[in-house]
């Protein structure tokens, strides 16, 4: 009887060390699968054809026509005092009707690239135009936005960094939700939904990131994170903030310097002067031939990028709404627009 209870538990003692061994092999095992199972769903998310296509906006400062730029002295000797911009009169389409003469308005401003650094003094900015997939999302919030004084200008910056980010509307929760319903049509939130991608799982970035350039890595990281905070619809704009604002100044790029004169398209000189991200005080200069013939130019900014020759700097988004106007001021220049 004590030897078959002696056999009896010699056998329980090696039932349980093949057990405890298989559970470590199959559990490896386990493992190795898992992390082929998340290669495989990286490409079931479409992470590889998600790589391939542009970003939701893709201005940079490849953009920039830079034929007739002028250095930050050029109208100094035209002993021009600047006007405040936004007593020219209202275009009806949006924007202001610009007259003969130099102008000048501190307006919002918005990032449009996640992942960057903020602007600072010295960096130059040139004008470029709103461009990429969601170019006419983008425009139609800062048009849209001009008519709801009542939403906060961190609301909308939150929503613009949503949709750099790619995120599906079917993801948006909390704040951000509330902001796009206010500010865009059904038509335009469906239209959300295309080019955008889910939150990917770490291991499902970390293979994503292989694939990218180093300088683009940030960038990609940070939309997730941005993705992931919307779809968690708990988050305030100071997390969002600290995914979309890297901390530090990127290298400056001397032969761009700040002040620098960009001729726009319509034939009329503009610059910027950034204050961060969200303030930017822009400058127009208009040569009295330009209104010769009768043309009539305006300076609608809602459609305007003010982009840094410094790569890793932030895109900045320029509206029509200016910041502590003062409409009890006049104009000096008789302005007759047609």
């Amino acid at each position: 009887m004590t030897k078959n209870i002696r056999v009896l538990g010699l056998g329980l003692l090696f039932t349980v060390m093949c057990l405890t061994n298989a559970n470590a092999q199959f559990g490896g095992l386990k493992d190795k699968l898992l992390k082929v199972g998340t290669a495989q769903g990286a490409k079931a998310l479409g992470v590889d054809r998600f790589l391939k296509q542009p970003a939701a906006i893709t201005t940079n400062f490849e953009d920039v026509n830079r034929e007739g730029e002028k250095l930050p002295d050029f109208i100094n000797s035209f002993n021009l005092k600047a006007q405040p911009l936004y007593l020219l009169p209202k275009n009806p389409d949006g924007g202001f009707v610009l007259c003969e003469g130099l102008y000048e308005m501190t307006n919002k401003s918005y990032c449009l690239k996640a992942g960057t650094f903020a602007p600072s003094k010295g960096d130059g900015y040139m004008f470029a135009p709103v461009l990429g997939p969601k170019e006419e999302i983008v425009v139609s919030i800062l048009k849209s936005a001009e008519k709801h004084p009542e939403v906060e200008q961190h609301d909308i910056q939150a929503l613009l960094w949503t949709i750099i980010a790619r995120t599906k509307f079917a993801d948006f929760n909390g704040q951000v939700k509330v902001t796009a319903i206010k500010l865009l049509t059904p038509k335009q939130l469906t239209q959300l939904e295309g080019g955008a991608l889910g939150v990917l799982p770490f291991d499902v970035m970390e293979k994503a990131k292989d694939q990218l350039p180093s300088g683009v890595k940030a960038v990609f990281e940070a939309e997730n994170n941005i993705r992931q905070l919307v779809s968690s619809g708990n988050y305030t704009y100071a997390d969002m903030e600290r995914y979309a604002i890297i901390a530090g100044m990127a290298p400056p790029r001397s032969d761009v310097p700040s002040g620098i004169w960009t001729k726009h398209p319509d034939g009329y000189y503009v610059r910027y002067f950034p204050s961060g991200y969200s303030i930017t005080k822009v400058q127009v200069y208009v040569p009295k031939e330009l209104l010769a013939n009768g043309n009539k130019l305006v300076y609608d900014a809602a459609g305007d990028i003010a982009c840094p020759a410094n790569t890793g700097s932030q895109r900045l988004a320029q509206t029509n709404e200016p910041l502590e106007a003062n409409y009890l001021l006049k104009l000096t220049t008789i302005c007759n627009p047609k």
